[in-house]
C-alpha cells in the first residue's frame, strides 16, 4: 500500500509540491489578525496540475478540505482515497494529513485549518464525518474573501467573510442529521474504551443489527463501526501519550487492544506515526 513518503531528516518532516501551472492563494493569521477571533490559522484556495502534493504530518488543528472542481487523492486513516467535485473530507488534529491531484488531473479545492492548542476541544472530532458529500459553498465563500482580501481589505466586509466562512466549517463538522443512537453508542463506547466492543456488541448496544449500525455510521460518519472504534481508541491513546508517561503496552491496554503490536499498527494507519514517535516533541 502506497503511503506518504518522509523525507530522510526523519518522521518530524512536513512536505510540499507545487507541480507547474498550479496557483495557490491562501491567508494566515499572521497575515490577517481577525482570523484569531474564529480560530483560524490558514484558509486558502488552490488550483492545481498534476504533480501537486501536501503532506503534514502533525498539524495542530483541524483541516477541512472541499474539492471545487476536478478530481484528488487524500490520505484518509491509512490509505489514498478519490475526491470529486462537491466532496468534503475532515481531519483532527494531530492527524497525517496528505493530499495529491490524481495523475493527468485538474483539482481545485478549498480548504481551512483551525488552530487548536492542547486542551481546547477541536472543531472536527469523534462526532465529526469523516466525508461529506454535495457541498460547494466553502469554495464560494472563499473566494468571497479573497476578493475582497485583493483589493479592498475592509475590515467589516472580512469579519462577515470570516464569520461565514468558520459558520460553514462548523457545519460541515457537526451534521445536524446524525442518528441520535449514533450519538449514545458512540458516548458509551468512549467511556469504555477499554472494553471489549466486537461489531455484534456495537450493534446490540445501539439496538440495531450488525448490518443496519454499518449502513448508518458509514453514511453519518464516512466509517464502518469498527473503523470508527478504532479512530475512537486512538484518538484517547494521543491523550495519553501527550499528558502522561505510561509506557505503550500500558497506554495499549488502556484503549483496549491485548496487543502492543496491534495497537501500533492501528495508531500509525490512523496518525501517520508510531506511537513513540508522537509522543516525541515536535515543533509546531
Amino acid at each position: 500500500m502506497e503511503q506518504p513518503s518522509k523525507k530522510s531528516g526523519g518522521p518530524q518532516q512536513d512536505r510540499t509540491f507545487d507541480s507547474p501551472g498550479t496557483q495557490c492563494w491562501y491567508l494566515t493569521a499572521e497575515d490577517c489578525p481577525l482570523m484569531v477571533s474564529h480560530g483560524l490559522a490558514r484558509v486558502g484556495i488552490d488550483d492545481t496540475a498534476a504533480g501537486y502534493r501536501r503532506v503534514r504530518l502533525r498539524p495542530a488543528g483541524s483541516f477541512i478540505l472541499e474539492t471545487s472542481e476536478g478530481e484528488g487523492r487524500v490520505f484518509l486513516e491509512g490509505k489514498w482515497q478519490k475526491t470529486t467535485q462537491g466532496e468534503v473530507v475532515l481531519a483532527p488534529p494531530r492527524v497525517l494529513n496528505a493530499f495529491r491531484t490524481a495523475e493527468g488531473q485538474h483539482w481545485k479545492i478549498a480548504y481551512v485549518r483551525y488552530n487548536e492548542p492542547a486542551g481546547v476541544k477541536p472543531l472536527v472530532d469523534s462526532g465529526s464525518p469523516l466525508r461529506q458529500a454535495g457541498h460547494i459553498r466553502l469554495g464560494l465563500a472563499l473566494a468571497g474573501l479573497r476578493d475582497e482580501w485583493d483589493n479592498e481589505r475592509e475590515p467589516t466586509m472580512l469579519r462577515h467573510w470570516l464569520a461565514i466562512i468558520d459558520a460553514i466549517a462548523r457545519r460541515l463538522a457537526r451534521p445536524w442529521r446524525m442518528d441520535q443512537r449514533l450519538w449514545q453508542l458512540w458516548n458509551d463506547v468512549e467511556a469504555a474504551i477499554d472494553a471489549d466492543w466486537p461489531l455484534h456488541r456495537l450493534a446490540s448496544h445501539a439496538g440495531l443489527s450488525a448490518e443496519h449500525l454499518r449502513r448508518t455510521c458509514l453514511a453519518a460518519l464516512g466509517r464502518s463501526p469498527i473503523e470508527h472504534l478504532t479512530y475512537l481508541r486512538v484518538q484517547r491513546a494521543q491523550d495519553l501519550l501527550e499528558s502522561g508517561d505510561d509506557k505503550i503496552e500500558v497506554i495499549a491496554r488502556k484503549v483496549g487492544y491485548t496487543s502492543g503490536h496491534a495497537f501500533s499498527r492501528a495508531f500509525q494507519r490512523c496518525v501517520g506515526l508510531l506511537p513513540s514517535e508522537f509522543r516525541q516533541p515536535h515543533p509546531h
